[in-house]
């Protein structure tokens, strides 16, 4: 009987806008109000993607925004959704989009902090995240629609997958000095949407 090859699950924590020079200022804008707000000291903020090997193949998940022009099976788009408000949908600009690429790549993986770090070797764990990518919530972007005290956005969508696929997410950090907004509010998602057993019971957006 032929042994199946071992999958495995690798978390990027990227620095916001490691590659463009807007991202890096509006990360950088919304961390000094934020900071202020609740009174600390203003931190590196962190986008996360995953890479996922099986014996079939590699592929990359993310959420990306805004959208680029061509067609989104090209870039292994999976779903979409609205930014800032319900409305913007209509506008491919104010749209992201949840990535499951075959052999995709993943931008600026090369700058992530202490590089891919691995945290499943279980094969199943990783078909179960390549199931549920586009059954991921599409909650309006940088908004808290859940009440859950932080805003939906890419780190969101990558903490659903993993706590709802069996990795304990909530075990899962930033690299040392950095915060990721959004991870929060994919915690609480997938732990609202296991209570009721049945992920697909979430409605889009």
């Amino acid at each position: 009987m032929k042994t199946e090859t071992m999958g495995a699950v690798d978390l990027y924590w990227i620095p916001l806008g490691a590659g463009g020079h807007f991202v890096r200022f509006n990360g950088k804008a919304y961390e000094a109000v934020s900071a202020r707000r609740h009174r600390r000291a203003p931190q590196a903020l962190f986008h996360c993607a995953l890479e996922l090997q099986l014996p079939e193949g590699r592929s990359v998940i993310e959420m990306a925004w805004p959208i680029p022009r061509g067609p989104g099976n090209e870039r292994g788009a999976v779903a979409e959704g609205p930014v800032f408000w319900k409305g913007a949908a209509r506008f491919r600009w104010l749209r992201y989009e949840i990535r499951c690429w075959p052999n995709g790549v993943i931008p600026d993986a090369d700058l992530a902090s202490g590089g891919p770090r691995r945290v499943s070797d279980d094969v199943a764990i990783a078909r179960t995240i390549l199931a549920f990518a586009p059954l991921v919530p599409r909650y309006i972007w940088g908004r808290d629609e859940l009440a859950a005290g932080d805003m939906w956005n890419s780190n969101s969508c990558i903490a659903w997958l993993l706590e709802r696929s069996g990795v304990d997410a909530g075990g899962l950090c930033p690299p040392p000095g950095g915060r990721a907004p959004g991870w929060s509010a994919g915690l609480f998602a997938a732990r609202r949407t296991a209570l009721h057993d049945a992920p697909t019971r979430l409605e889009p957006i």
